[in-house]
């Protein structure tokens, strides 16, 4: 059975008291020894979209979800009881129908309904008539960037303030996507993925989703945030990397999207004798 590990997991695990990580970790090393043993309680989540979610206890009141299934296991979250089954119900894991990349999608009808109004009696503002960010854009553009389907009409039709909200919903090579193309930016369309290949597999897929092969990688897995112990480059990020620039460089992006990692890596190289440009 294969046993992964989520972005978002590594997060939330992050976010808990010291004691409280300790009882997941337990949990988690529990998983991938034996991940049939009777003491984990796993619990279907029934009101959850994604009839793959399950929860497992780690302590009186901190829950794993977990996308199970008869090959894998994958921890995608962890957090106090309301919070973790929360978060569940908000989500599907699924291949993207364009790019063949599996995704975690944030439910848009489900965020819909959490969102808070301003009461009744505040005057509603003029409509301001700008221009949809994304003016120019088609279905087909946006899906072919990874964008998961139910978000493609309130992107199309959003301002610039209503997409940068959108954008923090998005996974995150969507979202990079979408920002760029508003600031008027074409990014590279990424190649597709061969029918029946492994979602897993996709190089976008691997930004947010780890093979977990034995109990000293998960340890590290679980002592380090993401971007420590995550060494995988995505192609564009791999491409800045190993290219030959004829003097100073300056790699742009917004927060989030790996400068830091590509910086990092072209001093890897440069320490390592290996031509490399400065890159700032």
């Amino acid at each position: 059975m294969e046993f992964r590990i989520a972005d978002t997991f590594s997060s939330g695990l992050a976010r808990l008291t010291g004691e409280e990580q300790k009882a997941v970790k337990t949990a988690a090393f529990d998983m991938q020894l034996n991940p049939a043993n009777p003491g984990l309680q796993f619990h279907k989540l029934d009101r959850a979209k994604d009839k793959a979610f399950w929860s497992v206890r780690a302590g009186r009141d901190i829950r794993i979800i977990v996308h199970r299934s008869e090959s894998s296991l994958l921890l995608c979250y962890v957090d106090h009881h309301d919070k973790a089954y929360q978060w569940a119900e908000r989500r599907r894991i699924e291949r993207h129908p364009s790019t063949g990349a599996m995704q975690i999608v944030e439910l848009r009808e489900l965020v819909r309904e959490i969102e808070v109004f301003e009461p009744v009696a505040a005057p509603a503002a003029e409509p301001t008539g700008a221009a949809p960010a994304l003016e120019g854009c088609t279905t087909e553009q946006l899906l072919s960037y990874g964008v998961p389907e139910e978000w493609v009409a309130d992107l199309l039709k959003a301002d610039e303030d209503e997409l940068l909200q959108l954008a923090e919903h998005l996974p995150a090579e969507a979202a990079e996507a979408v920002l760029n193309l508003a600031t008027g930016t074409v990014p590279t369309v990424p190649a597709a993925a061969p029918v029946g290949s492994d979602p897993f597999a996709h190089p976008d897929a691997q930004r947010r989703f780890r093979v977990v092969t034995d109990v000293e990688e998960l340890k590290l897995a679980l002592e380090y945030p993401w971007e420590r112990w995550t060494v995988f480059l995505h192609p564009a990020q791999r491409d800045i990397v190993e290219r030959s620039f004829n003097g100073p460089a300056r790699v742009g992006g917004s927060a989030g999207t790996g400068k830091t990692v590509v910086a990092l890596h072209r001093a890897a190289r440069t320490w390592l004798g290996r031509p490399a440009d400065v890159c700032c």
